[in-house]
C-alpha cells in the first residue's frame, strides 16, 4: 500500500507511465515499418572478412642494472655488432653480452671510478666511453685512456672522420692517432651531437642548435627555427632532415630552415623530449619524460610508456641491435622493445596457454591471479573474484564458440566444466534459485577478499547517507554443507547477465543433448525464483541483494532505483525470453508480455541509450552486449524483434567509437552484420602479450585533453587508447579512463580469447 500511495501522489510519475505505454505501441508500428523497408547498414567498402596473414608482436623485456639507484640511473645506450649492450651509469660503465641478463660493470682502476655520460660503437666495433675523468676506450678487456680531451666527456659522437668528444671543456676529434681539439665556437652546456656526414657536427644545447665545419659555425636559437633553445637530443632522418629534440617537443630542420615541429598536439606525449633516434626501417622515436613516442615512414605515430613496456617513463637514451630490437635506457634500468612474427592463431596459442596455466582454478572458475612480488608471473597464488561467476560466462562462451569453430572435444568438454562451475554456485546455496557470487576451498578463509565483518551503527549511518540502497552484508561467506567450500552471498545483476550469456551461447553450441536437459532445467529454476520472490534475487537473510533487484515496484515506482530501471528492465526480459526459449513453458511467456503490457518494460528499454548522463556507466555497456544476442535470437514475434533491432543499432551507433571488439562481433552476431571488422582486428592484434595490470597513468600524457566523457562521472583521456597502452583489459571497464593498475594482479587473457573465437566463428576473422 505503501508503493501504491506513493505511486499515486507523484501524479507527474503516473503521467509518465502511461505515457510509456502508448508511446511503446507506437514505436511498434514506427520501427516495425523501418525494420522492414530499411537495407543492411554496413558500409560496402568495409571488408567482410580479413585473412590472418600475420603481424609483428612487441613486446617488452625488462633488464635492471641492479638494485643500486645510481646503476640503474642509464644516461647513454649503445649495441655493437655482437648485440652485446652497453650502457653509461651515474656509477660507471657496465656491458651486458647477448642472451644474458647479468650486468657487468667494466673494471675501471680505482682512481678512475666515477660518473660516466656516454657509450658509442664506432664502425670498428670498437667501445668509446665519455666518462668524469675523459675517454677511454675498451681493449683487450680493459678501459684504456685517451690523452687529450679533458674530463668530463658527456657526448661521444661516431662518425665518418673519426671519433668525437664533447664536454664542458670543449670539442676534440680523434683522427686515428690522438685526439685533436677543434675550435668550435659552441656553448660549454653540449647535450647531444651528430655528424652531418659531411665532416661536419650538428651540436644541441641549453642555448640552441649549433653546426659546425670546416667553414665556421652557425649558431640556431631563434623560435623561427627552433621550438625552443633548450635541447637534448639530435638525429637525422632517411631525408636527412636534423631533429632536434628538447624543451617544447621536437623541431624538424633542413637547409637550414624550420620544416615542421611535433609538439603534444603533434603526438609528442610531452613537452620534455629528451633523445631522438632512427630506426632501421626509418622510424623515428622521441625519448621523453612520458615514455616513447614513435613517428612512422607513413605518417602515423605510437606510444610506449608505462612499466609494462619501459622500467620507468623518463628515456634518457635509445640504441637498436642487428635485429631492429630497440634497446632504452630510463632512469630505472634498461628496456628492450623486441618483436616476434605472429598470426592471430598462434597470438591464440598463446594466450590460452597462459589461461590454463594460470587463470583456471577448481572446480573451474576463469579469473585472475595474484602475483606473489609485482609483474612476477612466475611466482603466483589463484585468488576469488566478485566476478568470477561472469567473467566464467565469459569463458564459456568462450569455449562454447571455440567448438562451434573446431568441433574440439576439448573444448566442448572445458565447456561443460564452466557450466557445471556455475550451475554449482546455486547447488552449493541449497536454495530455491539463488546463486553465490564465487566459491573457494575452505583453507582460502584467511585470505578472501571482503571477509566477513561486522558494521556499528555509526557505520550504517554514514552508508546509507552515502548510498540510501546500501545494504550492510555482515556475513559474505558461508559454509557449504560438505564442509568443503566457501561460498559468497550478495550476488548482483551482472553476474546474472554474465551466467546467462554464458548458458545461451553453451546450450546453443556446445552442449550434448542430455546436457540441454540440465541447461534448461537450471535457467528455469533461476527464473523461477525471481518470479517466487516479486523478481528479485533473495538473499538469506530474506532480503533481496544488494543489486539484483528487477521489481516494478522498485524499478518503476521507488525514485531510487530510476537510474536503473531501462539497464534492468532489458535484464528481465531477457531472463524470461531465454526461459522461454529453452522450455517451451508458458508461464515464462506469459510473464514476459506481461512485463511489456502491463509494466512497460519495453518502454523503459527504450531510453537505455539517452538515459541521464548522471546514471550511465560503461559497466552497463557490457551487460548489454550481453544480453541483446539472447532477445534478438529468441525473440519469434515480428514486431517485438523488429524493436530490438532497431534498439540494437541505436545502441551501437553510440558504440562504434569504444572499437571493441566484444561488442563489435556481439552486435554482429546478433543483427547478421558484418561490421567493424577493422576495428575489431586492430584491437587483437594490439593488445599486448603482457597481462600483468601494470599501473597506466595517462594523466601524465600532454598529448590528450582529460575530459568527462563518455562517462560523467570518471575523468577520461579524449583519444581511446589502443589497447598496447590501455590498462590491462577487462570489458566493465571504461577505455578511455585514465589511471588504473594493480602490478600485483594479471587478468585473464578471456578478454581476448572470446571475441576471437566469435570472430572465427563469423568468418569475419579467416
Amino acid at each position: 500500500m505503501k508503493i501504491v500511495a506513493r505511486y499515486f501522489s507523484d501524479c507527474a510519475t503516473v503521467l509518465k507511465i502511461y505515457m510509456r505505454k502508448i508511446i511503446v505501441s507506437i514505436l511498434f508500428l514506427c520501427i516495425v515499418n523501418v525494420a522492414y523497408s530499411q537495407q543492411a547498414t554496413e558500409n560496402i567498402s568495409e571488408p567482410q572478412f580479413i585473412e590472418d596473414k600475420g603481424f609483428w608482436q612487441e613486446y617488452h623485456e625488462a633488464y635492471p642494472v641492479s638494485i643500486n639507484a645510481i646503476e640503474n640511473n642509464v644516461r647513454s645506450i649503445a649495441v655493437d655488432k655482437k648485440s652485446t649492450i652497453w650502457i653509461a651509469t651515474e656509477a660507471g660503465i657496465f656491458m651486458k653480452k647477448n642472451g644474458e641478463t647479468k650486468w657487468i660493470a667494466i673494471p675501471f682502476q680505482d682512481a678512475d671510478k666515477g660518473p660516466a655520460f656516454a657509450v658509442a660503437i664506432d664502425e670498428h666495433d670498437a667501445v668509446w666511453m665519455g666518462t668524469w675523468k675523459g675517454v677511454f676506450v675498451y681493449k683487450n678487456n680493459l678501459p684504456l685512456q685517451f690523452a687529450g680531451p679533458q674530463g668530463p666527456v658527456s657526448i661521444i659522437c661516431t662518425a665518418k672522420e673519426g671519433v668525437y668528444a664533447l664536454g664542458p671543456k670543449g670539442v676534440w676529434l680523434f683522427n686515428g692517432n690522438s685526439f685533436v681539439q677543434k675550435d668550435y665556437p659552441i656553448a660549454h652546456s653540449v647535450r647531444s651531437a651528430i655528424s652531418d656526414n659531411k665532416e661536419g657536427l650538428w651540436v644541441g644545447s641549453d642555448v640552441g642548435l649549433y653546426h659546425s665545419n670546416k667553414e665556421g659555425t652557425n649558431h640556431f636559437y631563434k623560435t623561427d627555427i627552433l621550438l625552443s633553445a633548450g635541447l637534448k637530443g639530435l638525429a637525422l632522418d632517411k631525408d636527412q632532415n636534423v631533429w632536434a629534440a628538447g624543451l617544447g617537443g621536437v623541431s624538424i630542420i633542413k637547409d637550414d630552415e624550420l620544416q615542421r615541429v611535433i609538439r603534444p598536439q603533434e603526438g609528442c606525449p610531452s613537452i620534455y623530449a629528451t633523445c631522438v633516434k632512427k630506426s632501421f626501417d626509418g622510424t623515428m622515436w622521441v625519448g621523453t619524460k612520458v615514455g616513447v613516442a614513435r613517428f612512422f615512414p607513413d605518417g602515423k605515430h605510437s606510444l610506449i610508456f608505462s612499466r609494462r613496456w619501459l622500467m620507468d617513463d623518463h628515456v634518457n637514451d635509445i640504441a637498436f641491435d642487428k635485429d631492429g630490437n630497440a634497446w632504452i635506457a630510463t632512469e630505472q634500468g634498461v628496456s628492450a622493445i623486441k618483436k616476434k612474427w605472429m598470426t592471430l592463431d598462434t597470438k591464440q596459442d598463446y594466450y590460452y596457454d597462459v589461461q590454463m596455466k594460470r587463470h583456471m582454478r577448481q572446480p573451474w572458475i576463469s579469473g585472475q591471479c595474484h602475483l606473489i612480488n609485482a609483474g612476477d608471473t612466475t611466482n603466483w597464488q589463484p585468488e576469488d573474484d566478485d566476478n568470477d561467476g561472469e567473467f566464467t560466462g565469459n569463458y564459456l562462451s568462450m569455449e562454447s564458440f571455440r567448438y562451434a569453430v573446431t568441433k574440439s572435444e576439448d573444448a566442448r568438454e572445458k565447456a561443460k566444466k564452466a557450466f557445471h562451475f556455475l550451475k554449482q554456485l546455486k547447488d552449493i546455496t541449497n536454495g530455491d534459485g539463488y546463486f553465490a557470487r564465487t566459491i573457494v576451498p575452505v583453507e582460502w578463509a584467511d585470505k578472501v577478499h571482503d571477509g566477513n565483518r561486522s558494521y556499528t551503527e555509526r557505520e550504517k549511518a554514514n552508508e546509507l547517507v552515502n548510498e540510501p540502497r546500501f545494504k550492510p552484508v555482515e556475513v559474505r561467506w558461508h559454509k557449504s554443507a560438505d564442509g568443503k567450500w566457501l561460498w559468497k552471498g550478495d550476488a548482483s545483476s551482472d553476474e546474472w547477465c554474465g551466467h546467462m550469456m554464458g548458458y545461451f551461447f553453451y546450450y546453443k553450441f556446445a552442449a550434448t543433448d542430455e546436457e540441454k536437459i540440465l541447461v534448461r532445467k537450471h535457467i528455469a529454476s533461476l527464473v523461477d525464483h525471481l518470479i517466487a520472490h516479486n523478481f528479485n534475487m533473495m538473499d538469506i537473510d530474506g532480503k533481496h541483494t544488494r543489486w539484483s533487484v528487477w521489481s516494478p515496484d522498485l524499478l518503476n515506482y521507488d525514485p531510487e532505483w530510476a537510474q536503473d530501471r531501462s539497464e534492468n528492465s532489458m535484464e528481465l526480459l531477457t531472463f524470461l525470453k531465454l526461459a522461454y526459449f529453452v522450455t517451451n513453458d508458458e508461464k515464462y511467456q506469459k510473464q514476459y508480455l506481461h512485463f511489456i503490457n502491463e509494466e512497460h518494460y519495453l518502454s523503459n528499454m527504450s531510453e537505455l541509450v539517452d538515459q541521464n548522463p548522471a546514471w550511465f556507466i560503461y559497466y552497463d555497456v557490457t551487460m548489454q552486449a550481453y544480453l541483446y544476442p539472447i532477445l534478438l535470437e529468441c525473440e519469434k514475434d515480428p514486431k517485438l524483434n523488429a524493436y530490438y533491432q532497431q534498439h540494437m543499432d541505436n545502441w551501437m551507433e553510440h558504440r562504434k567509437n569504444d572499437k571493441n571488439p566484444l561488442i563489435n562481433f556481439l552486435y554482429c552476431y546478433a543483427r547478421n552484420k558484418k561490421v567493424e571488422l577493422q576495428s575489431s582486428v586492430d584491437f587483437l592484434i594490439d593488445a599486448p602479450l603482457d597481462l600483468v595490470d601494470w599501473n597506466i597513468d595517462h594523466t601524465k600524457r600532454e598529448d590528450v585533453k582529460l575530459v568527462h566523457a563518455p562517462v560523467l562521472d570518471d575523468l577520461q583521456v579524449d583519444q581511446l587508447p589502443p589497447a598496447s597502452i590501455r590498462a590491462t583489459v577487462r570489458w566493465d571497464r571504461n577505455p578511455w579512463g585514465t589511471v588504473s593498475g594493480a602490478p600485483n594482479t594479471e587478468r585473464e587473457p578471456v578478454f581476448w580469447l572470446y571475441p576471437y573465437w566469435m570472430g572465427r566463428y563469423l568468418k569475419m576473422i579467416q
